[in-house]
C-alpha cells in the first residue's frame, strides 16, 4: 500500500502535537513537513508530491489557510485539503466550501471523528457541515441573530461608525443602534463592548485573516 504524504499546518502547539500523533501512527500516512505558517506550507506543497494537507485557518502572524489552500488547489489539484478550525465565522465555512478546501472539520465542535472526514475526503467526498456551529453569546445563541445583525456585527467588529455601517448596510443610524441595543438586551450584555469582547472571544466574526504578505 502507498503511504500518502501529508503535511500538517497548526500554529497551537498542543493541537499540532495530537494532530502529529494521530498522523504518525496510522501508517497509512507518512508526515512529511509540519508548519505553523499557512504560506510557508503553500510554498512547500504547490511542488507537488503531497496527498493530503490538513490545514488551520489562523495560522501564524494571522496568515490565512484558506488563501493557502486555494492556491494550493489551483496548481496542485489532486492534493485533498482538509480544513482543521476552531474559527464559526460563517465566511469561514463559505470559503472553505469555495474552493478552499475539500472538506472541514471543526477542532471545538465538531461530532464527526476527524479521521472519517480524512478518509470520505480521500475516497473522493466533499465533506462539509450544514451550518457553522451556534454558540454561546452570554445568554443568546449566534443562531438567534439575523443575517442583517450579523452583517452589523462584522462592520463593528472591523471598527466602522453608526454612520459607515449605516451606509454600507442601506439603513439609517438609528435602525443601526436598535439593531446594537436589541442584541445587548436580548444577550443581557452591559454594554456594547461586552457584546464585542464576547463576539471576538466566541470567534463568531473573523476580521484579521491575511489573504497575502504585506
Amino acid at each position: 500500500m502507498n503511504t500518502i504524504n501529508t503535511v500538517l499546518v497548526e500554529d497551537n502547539y498542543y493541537v499540532r502535537q495530537v494532530l502529529k500523533k494521530m498522523i504518525e501512527d496510522d501508517e497509512r500516512f507518512r508526515l512529511v513537513a509540519t508548519f505553523d505558517d499557512a504560506f510557508e506550507a503553500e510554498k512547500f506543497c504547490v511542488k507537488g508530491g503531497i496527498g493530503l494537507v490538513l490545514m488551520d485557518v489562523q495560522t501564524k502572524n494571522n496568515h490565512s489557510g484558506l488563501a493557502a489552500g486555494k492556491r494550493i488547489k489551483e496548481v496542485q489539484p489532486k492534493t485533498k485539503i482538509v480544513v482543521v478550525t476552531s474559527l464559526v465565522d460563517s465566511e469561514v465555512l463559505k470559503e472553505a466550501r469555495n474552493g478552499a478546501a475539500d472538506s472541514l472539520w471543526y477542532k471545538d465542535y465538531g461530532t464527526k471523528d476527524i479521521m472519517d472526514v480524512i478518509e470520505r475526503t480521500l475516497a473522493g467526498e466533499n465533506v462539509f457541515p450544514d451550518n457553522s456551529p451556534n454558540v454561546t453569546l452570554k445568554d443568546l445563541f449566534s443562531e438567534e441573530l439575523t443575517e442583517k445583525q450579523k452583517k452589523i456585527l462584522r462592520y463593528y467588529v472591523m471598527g466602522y461608525t453608526h454612520k459607515e455601517m449605516a451606509e454600507e448596510l442601506g439603513m439609517t443610524e438609528r435602525n443601526v443602534r436598535w439593531h446594537l441595543d436589541n442584541m445587548v438586551e436580548k444577550g443581557n450584555f452591559a454594554n456594547k463592548h461586552e457584546l464585542l469582547m464576547t463576539i471576538l472571544d466566541s470567534k463568531l466574526i473573523v476580521t484579521n485573516l491575511l489573504d497575502e504578505d504585506i
